[in-house]
This record gives structure tokens, sequence and C-alpha cells, in this order.
């Protein structure tokens, strides 16, 4: 089952990303901009997300995506790890949210960079 940890080890993984820890909870950061944290319970995880994609995600997989009140006017949409299909869905979701705060130059290095992106 995926955890915690397999986030974790898959943020450090990227470029030039940082854990800090910000109202007592792990973020994970990439020349200064959040684009994870995993709230206290460790059964989810918060990424970027556009507001129009994220109403789309959470109509299309209600189970897996959501997001809490307090949140509902941000670009950031909840993850529920035991919803996620496998190690390959996490990881696409985690550099998705990853290239919307890294700068331009580290995107543009980055391994499987399509040309259509």
């Amino acid at each position: 089952m995926i955890d915690a940890a397999d986030v974790r080890r898959i943020a450090l993984s990227l470029p030039e990303t940082v854990e800090k820890v910000a109202w007592d909870m792990p973020t994970f950061r990439v020349a200064g901009k959040m684009f994870i944290t995993i709230p206290d319970d460790e059964t989810s995880f918060a990424v970027r997300c556009p507001i129009h994609e994220r109403q789309e995600l959470i109509a299309a997989e209600p189970a897996k995506f959501w997001v809490p009140p307090h949140e509902a006017g941000s670009h950031w949409v909840r993850v529920r790890l035991a919803e996620l299909e496998d190690m390959d869905e996490l990881r696409d979701i985690l550099v998705d949210s990853w290239k919307q705060a890294a700068p331009p130059r580290l995107v543009d290095a980055f391994p499987g960079r399509s040309e259509t992106e």
C-alpha cells in the first residue's frame, strides 16, 4: 500500500526539492514555493491544482480527490493515498504539482519532458 513515506521519497527525488515543517506538518518546496503537504493523519496529501482542473478531478474520482472547506478557494486538491492505483500514478501527481511550482529552468531540464508540454 502507498503511504506518506512514498510521497516523501518521491517528492525529495525531484530537483531542488526541500522538506520544511509548516503548520506542524511536512511540506515540500521548490524555489521557495510549496507544492505538497502531508496532513498529520498521513492518509492523504495535498498538491497544487488549478481550480478548473480540480473540479473535473473531483467529479471524475470523488473517492480519490477532495477539498476541505477551508481550502475551497485555493489552488490545492487533496488526494487519498488508499485510492491511488499505483506508484506511477503517485509520481505523476507529484511531478505535476512540482512543475506548477518549479522555475522554468528546472521544468525545461526535467527528464522525460515532452515537446508538447
